[in-house]
């Protein structure tokens, strides 16, 4: 609408407001729950300029908490408690409170809490914020180690609050670090009850966004001092661009244990793996079965859901779940634990699908009793009766009364078991509900099933190694049953069947075994599988010859055990310009299945391309990402250093080599340029100083030592050792606002005095402080091109000398924008 349009539409109205009384405020106030945006608008516009910007200030009208439906089917199915009802209500009035979770296989899990403790938390007593009181945060008594808290402060209040601004940056900062998961409470729980250990091969069916994920990484992680697990997760989700949030999820904790792969969850392909020079189907002995749902126990935080609430929804969903759930047995290892998870209080959803799965498994499978684990969370159990209604009201409490014009609205599994002694054998009581109002969290279902033998359709599952040449879906096909079992019993293959086999296969996988003698795992041909969303880079792994590998070996002194056939690039021509590693689980699943599942991301970064490094006996510098993961097997350019030198580091971009104490001195005194390894050992006579190890990657120049750090990760490890850094922000928001020619003025009055190199060091550093970058990791907010513009209009002396770190700079930009 035009200007001219708006202002006789205004015209328009306040005549009318003076003939008939303000049809405008009509429009707004049309009763509760029934205003329309149209008339919002119009209600707005009646009131001239004053009413208008009141109007837009208030945001949409307050969604009010009603949904008789809900009500109404809830209370019939008597899912609360007696006498509970109205306390279940009033706790799904009330907004969500906010909880965090510690990572827990971190070192520093400890210095983290305890700083949340004796600092964070303890501001906030006594502190009021718009009229209401904020309670101190509590642990959540049934999560292990006090790694999970919750608060009644809200997401809103948190974000927008100026008093807790110093909180909320914390917590922000830890998050991007994956110190911190901001995460609901129900949530935790799945990946809890399935019990993993770090050499369990997991499966997250329906991943995104990640933070249950995060938590079974935590979980193969936890012993620190093992850098490769022989566990694995491998984190699926449909949605393409959702798989990318994944991605950003998993790649806070640092695996090389992690795949992403994007498919249906529902047909999922069977993936093949080499044990001892034969190839078998892919098992897992975890599978997470996270599925979609309506959400219902979700309406704390997705207020839509009031409005939008029907039993339609989980009558749609239902088909969906069971097949995602069946498909999640079928890949589960016999005397696995498969989690089913819903962020639903509907039955239809739950118990429902638990029902039919365990009924067609005919005894292969078993609900587990979890009823001791997690003590102090407080469940209901899993219903035995209930009925379904459709979103007109009408109930069905049989499939037998069901009218053949609604049968494809209800099915058949959607019912409970008529026969009391089957309903009895299937324990559904041993499924698990949470309702809000019990401990102040969403609503949520968890069943936990356990796998005794192959579902009925899969009696060959053991022998399908043998029968390669198949494709994959033939595994999957129901086997034809004469009723006495007899088709279970496999005769043994004679060696003419063995030769025709192998013959067989040799024909059919000539390319892709080209493919695997290359190391190279691209995407899927789009002939055998559709391709959604970005076309990835392939996965090249190293060849056991390759002549890049020989002077990094060298120059780290790598330990013999390194496992370089893991590491792998994103480039088949070109230039090498990342080093990315996984671990051997991972590269035996990516060399086997390249045709059949489209990875969208896997393994950590451990060495980037610099390209002035050669000069000083290697081209790779370390990447901090994947230090961890790489600091056992290096053996050389290792550097202790003391808690001061590591505050100075961390504090200050460019250092010259003065600065730090005088045994770090003497250590960095003998050694080559290049890329280095600083590492701190806690002290346990200092109890007051930080009392975890920390392992930096760093650069050492000819006068100077920096690290290589992102500036979330610099921020943590400084809280961790008592420096303020809330205030150092803002510091470093005054000098990013200073202009160019402040920064160059600086920059001639130390020019005197200061050999080529150090100018460089410190004309980068000036740089990347005008550019508002922390370290040369930190995420590029310009071009690389803008960069390299800033460098060639710098002093002609310091553009033609040729020193390691503006190279470094430089490289590190255009590499970060590439990636």
């Amino acid at each position: 609408m035009g200007r001219r349009a708006r202002d006789r539409r205004r015209q328009q109205l306040q005549q009318r407001q003076e003939r008939g009384g303000g049809g405008g405020d009509q429009a707004v106030r049309t009763g509760p729950g029934e205003v329309k945006r149209g008339g919002e608008r119009r209600g707005r516009q009646a009131d001239g300029g004053g009413a208008f910007l009141q109007g837009w200030a208030g945001g949409y009208p307050e969604i009010v908490k009603e949904n008789e439906l809900f009500e109404r089917y809830y209370r019939e199915l008597g899912i609360v408690p007696a006498g509970e009802w109205d306390a279940f209500m009033a706790a799904l009035r009330e907004p969500l409170p906010a909880t965090l979770r510690i990572t827990g296989y971190r070192s520093h899990a400890k210095e983290i809490l305890h700083c949340l403790k004796e600092k964070y938390f303890r501001e906030l007593q006594d502190l009021e914020v718009d009229g209401q009181k904020v309670e101190m945060p509590q642990s959540l008594s049934w999560y292990p180690e006090e790694l999970a808290w919750h608060t009644n402060l809200s997401r809103k209040i948190l974000r927008k609050s100026p008093q807790l601004e110093k909180f909320h940056q914390f917590l922000v900062s830890e998050t991007e670090c994956g110190n911190i998961s901001r995460q609901e409470a129900v949530s935790m729980i799945p990946p809890l009850l399935l019990d993993v250990s770090p050499h369990h091969k997991i499966l997250d069916m329906c991943a995104a966004p990640g933070s249950k994920t995060a938590q079974l990484i935590e979980m193969l992680h936890a012993d620190m001092n093992v850098p490769f697990p022989k566990g694995f997760v491998i984190a699926n989700d449909v949605d393409n661009k959702r798989c990318y949030l994944l991605v950003h999820q998993a790649k806070r904790l640092n695996s090389p244990c992690i795949m992403v792969v994007n498919h249906d969850a529902s047909s999922i392909p069977n993936l093949q793996i080499d044990v001892d020079g034969r190839k078998e189907i892919l098992f897992y002995d975890r599978i997470l079965c996270d599925v979609p749902c309506s959400g219902d126990g979700t309406m704390r935080k997705n207020i839509d859901v009031w409005k939008k609430w029907t039993t339609q929804n989980s009558l749609q969903l239902h088909g969906l779940q069971l097949r995602i759930a069946t498909r999640g047995v079928e890949q589960l290892a016999e005397g696995g634990r498969m989690v089913y998870s819903t962020c639903s209080l509907n039955p239809i959803e739950n118990e429902a699908v638990i029902a039919s799965l365990l009924e067609k498994s005919q005894g292969a499978l078993e609900l587990a009793d979890v009823s001791s684990e997690l003590p102090g969370l407080k469940r209901m159990p899993g219903i035995t009766k209930w009925k379904v209604m459709l979103k007109d009201g009408q109930w069905f409490e049989e499939w037998k009364d069901v009218p053949s014009n609604r049968q494809t609205q209800i099915r058949p599994t959607m019912f409970p078991v008529k026969d009391e002694e089957k309903l009895k054998a299937m324990n559904l009581e041993r499924c698990i509900r949470i309702l809000p109002h019990h401990q102040n969290t969403g609503g949520f279902f968890v069943a936990v099933l356990i796998k005794k033998s192959p579902m009925p359709w899969n009696k060959r599952q053991p022998k399908v190694h043998q029968k390669l040449p198949q494709r994959t879906q033939d595994t999957e096909v129901t086997a034809a049953s004469s009723g006495n079992g007899s088709d279970c019993i496999i005769e043994e293959p004679t060696l003419a069947e063995n030769e025709e086999c192998k013959k067989m296969q040799e024909l059919q996988n000539s390319d892709t075994e080209q493919s695997k003698k290359e190391g190279v795992c691209g995407p899927p041909p789009s002939k055998k599988m559709k391709l959604f969303g970005f076309k990835e880079d392939p996965f090249v792994f190293l060849p056991e010859d390759d002549p890049l590998f020989l002077p990094i070996q060298k120059f780290y002194a790598l330990d013999p055990s390194f496992p370089k056939m893991n590491l792998l690039t994103r480039t088949q021509e070109g230039k090498k310009r990342q080093l990315y590693m996984v671990s051997k689980e991972l590269r035996n699943v990516l060399l086997n299945n390249s045709e059949k599942m489209k990875v969208i991301n896997t393994g950590i970064k451990v060495w980037s391309r610099n390209s002035d490094g050669e000069q000083f006996g290697c081209a790779f510098r370390l990447a901090q990402e994947g230090i961890y993961t790489l600091y056992p097997f290096i053996h050389a350019r290792i550097i202790n250093v003391c808690i001061e030198d590591v505050k100075i580091l961390l504090t200050q971009e460019n250092p010259f080599l003065s600065k730090f104490s005088s045994e770090t001195q003497k250590k960095v005194k003998d050694m080559a340029m290049g890329s280095i390894v600083l590492k701190y050992d806690p002290d346990p006579e200092k109890p007051h100083d930080l009392q975890c190890p920390i392992v930096l990657c760093g650069w050492q120049g000819k006068t100077s030592l920096r690290a290589f750090v992102p500036k979330n990760e610099r921020l943590h490890y400084l809280r961790m050792m008592g420096v303020e850094v809330f205030k150092a922000k803002r510091k470093e928001e005054e000098l990013e606002n200073k202009t160019g020619e402040e920064v160059q003025h600086r920059l001639a009055q130390t020019e005197e005095g200061m050999d080529v190199e150090d100018k460089e060091h410190d004309l980068v550093t000036k740089m990347e402080a005008e550019i508002g970058e922390e370290s040369s990791q930190s995420p590029v907010e310009s071009s690389a091109m803008e960069i390299e513009n800033k460098i060639e209009d710098l002093d002609q002396s310091s553009k033609n000398a040729n020193t390691h770190v503006s190279q470094e700079s430089k490289d590190m930009d255009a590499s970060n924008v590439k990636d």
